[in-house]
């Protein structure tokens, strides 16, 4: 006679009661009260085999330290690692996981830029989950509002090339009066190289010429940032 533990069959989603199945849960107690393992859950719809689309989830979650920013840095081919990932579900998740980053990043449109704390908190959800670094500028009209934020290039790990005509462009097709050039150290370092410093000098210089105002430059962490202009360096 088998035993509990010579089942192999999937477990799937609806085999499980009522109170236990996410996408039931959130329809009749809403989406607050799901854990992060029930919210994948739901991305993901099915398990793998002998374990539901929750235990999945959770062995998922703990494979990215029980952390969703560990989790959203994942690529496809570090999610599909995981037994009972495949193509389909690992594009659920990072495109869930992509939305959630945009959805803050949309928020900053309009803003009134006063200080370099309100420049980090409108640009740095572009930078979340990076692992290569990018260069943006954000344009401001005359009252310091963003205008937009643009993307000018992006690169590897210990860097990224910056052509000043493309900032310049960005910022004059926007009609910006003023601007803040961004970029991430993936390093979590957030000195000033001398390339950061001699860039910074030549952007300052340019806009002066294009009466467009370079107000600061930002080098951006996870979670902290470095501002030119509060160092005295614009």
């Amino acid at each position: 006679m088998p035993g509990y533990f010579n089942n192999t069959t999937s477990l799937k989603v609806n085999q499980l009661s009522v109170l236990d199945r996410p996408r039931e849960k959130l329809q009749l107690k809403g989406r607050d009260v799901l854990s992060e393992a029930e919210l994948i859950a739901v991305l993901i719809n099915s398990g793998s085999r002998g374990e539901s689309a929750v235990d999945l989830a959770k062995r998922i979650l703990a494979g990215s330290k029980n952390c969703l920013d560990t989790l959203s840095k994942k690529n496809m081919q570090e999610l599909m690692a995981f037994k009972g990932v495949g193509e389909a579900k690992a594009i659920s998740i990072i495109a869930a996981l992509e939305l959630g980053r945009r959805r803050m990043g949309n928020k900053s449109l309009r803003l009134k830029i006063q200080s370099s704390q309100g420049a980090f908190d409108a640009i740095k959800s572009n930078f979340m989950d990076l692992s290569h670094e990018e260069f943006w500028v954000i344009c401001l009209n005359r009252g310091n509002k963003i205008i937009s934020k643009i993307l000018i290039s992006k690169g590897g790990i210990s860097g990224t090339v910056v052509d000043i005509k493309l900032i310049f462009k960005a910022a004059l097709e926007q009609l910006a009066s003023s601007i803040i050039v961004c970029h991430n150290h993936p390093s979590g370092n957030l000195d000033a190289s001398k390339e950061d410093k001699a860039i910074t000098k030549k952007i300052k210089e340019a806009g002066e010429i294009m009466d467009v105002t370079l107000l600061d430059h930002l080098i951006i962490s996870d979670y902290n940032y470095f501002s030119f202009a509060d160092n005295g360096q614009i």
